[in-house]
């Protein structure tokens, strides 16, 4: 418990020729991803579908659970009728997208940045921790495993620190993944907010490759590794702190870029495919109906209603009921009703989503935190 968190740049070499070689790795599949990306015709498919993916592995590395129904329903109705788990996903894939559309104007990751991702996040404006009692303990036997930084004035210097280190590249002279996975520790460790840390940390991986244009969108949804491997993530994180073992936590992060991408890239394909083959029936078996828009509400809104093809199509309500209706008859969407209102389900495209995290066991966070 004598562990004092420290300012960047770490003190020592980081880059051994492991994590090199694994760095190289995942810059291949990253390159690859961002190509595979950009043939997906409109980039609000996959920053609609694909963040809300994260959105829902993310929440639920903090056992905040929801399923692909309730999230896909969730667009369609009133906050009434949507729980709050399934609003808590939603604030995420929000304060994502907020935070993607502030990097991406300003190529800068700053803390105004940082502050409004989670004030969208927890819908508060608490800002950074300035009460003291904030630790992190094992969810199973209860023992205190790290105590962040507790003073008020310190973690805003590390915070500060931190700002400077993830936009000036002169501090130290490492690959940029390498650097991610630095920032990711840090964030984690300084622990700055009172709630939503971890998903914070999540997002400000993927701004930041977006950042160091690795990427054009922030579609690399690491949470699902982190769910797979969820001991491993507490346990190198921490190792670091006990033992300045940063090769086995850089080896960790990298293999979770390379892993995410690879599977990434295989999903994307897939919804790009699917695409293809339903632009091709629809030319085929509605000629006089399709469009390059209609395409592209069928695959941003996997659950679609008539009020979003009036908005995409500027059709009227009443074109965009019969358009839906012929849908419906060729077998494109499936029709289902939520009280007196209708909505439809592009079915092949929410199985693919399904299918992602079919794999992902669910698994209790081995660490949580508590403030007295």
């Amino acid at each position: 418990m004598s562990f004092i968190l420290t300012p960047l740049p770490p003190p020592v070499d980081l880059e051994s020729r492991a994590v090199l070689r694994k760095a190289a790795a995942a810059h291949r599949y990253l390159a690859e991803l961002k190509g595979v990306a950009a043939t997906i015709p409109n980039e609000s498919i996959l920053i609609n579908t694909l963040a809300l993916q994260e959105a829902k592995d993310s929440s639920a590395v903090e056992n905040i659970i929801t399923t692909h129904d309730d999230l896909f329903r969730a667009e369609l109705l009133t906050d009434t009728f949507i729980s709050p788990a399934t609003k808590e996903v939603q604030r995420y894939a929000n304060a994502l997208k907020k935070g993607f559309e502030l990097v991406r104007q300003q190529k800068l990751l700053t803390l105004r940045h940082i502050l409004a991702i989670q004030q969208e996040l927890e819908q508060n404006s608490a800002g950074f921790r300035r009460v003291p009692g904030t630790t992190l303990r094992n969810g199973q036997t209860g023992e205190v495993v790290y105590i962040p930084p507790q003073e008020a004035d310190r973690v805003v210097s590390l915070m500060v620190n931190l700002e400077q280190f993830i936009n000036d590249d002169t501090l130290l002279d490492v690959d940029p993944l390498v650097k991610m996975a630095i920032v990711h520790y840090q964030f984690e460790s300084i622990h700055p907010f009172y709630d939503g840390n971890g998903r914070t940390g999540r997002i400000i991986n993927m701004l930041y490759l977006v950042q160091k244009d690795l990427l054009h969108l922030p579609i690399l949804y690491m949470s699902r590794y982190i769910i797979q491997h969820k001991s491993g993530y507490y346990e190198r994180l921490q190792a670091v702190r006990d033992q300045q073992d940063w090769e086995g936590w850089l080896l960790y992060m990298l293999d979770g870029v390379e892993q995410t991408a690879r599977q990434t890239i295989v999903l994307v394909q897939a919804i790009r495919d699917l695409m293809q083959q339903y632009k091709h029936t629809l030319r085929l078996q509605l000629p006089k109906l399709y469009s390059q828009d209609l395409l592209n509400n069928l695959f941003r809104h996997p659950y679609t209603k008539i009020d979003f093809l009036v908005d995409d199509l500027r059709v009227t309500r009443l074109t965009a009921t019969r358009y839906l209706d012929l849908l419906t008859e060729q077998g494109f969407v499936h029709k289902q009703k939520i009280g007196r209102c209708n909505y439809y389900i592009n079915q092949p495209l929410v199985k693919l989503f399904v299918e992602v995290g079919t794999n992902i066991p669910a698994t209790p966070a081995p660490i949580i935190r508590t403030t007295s």
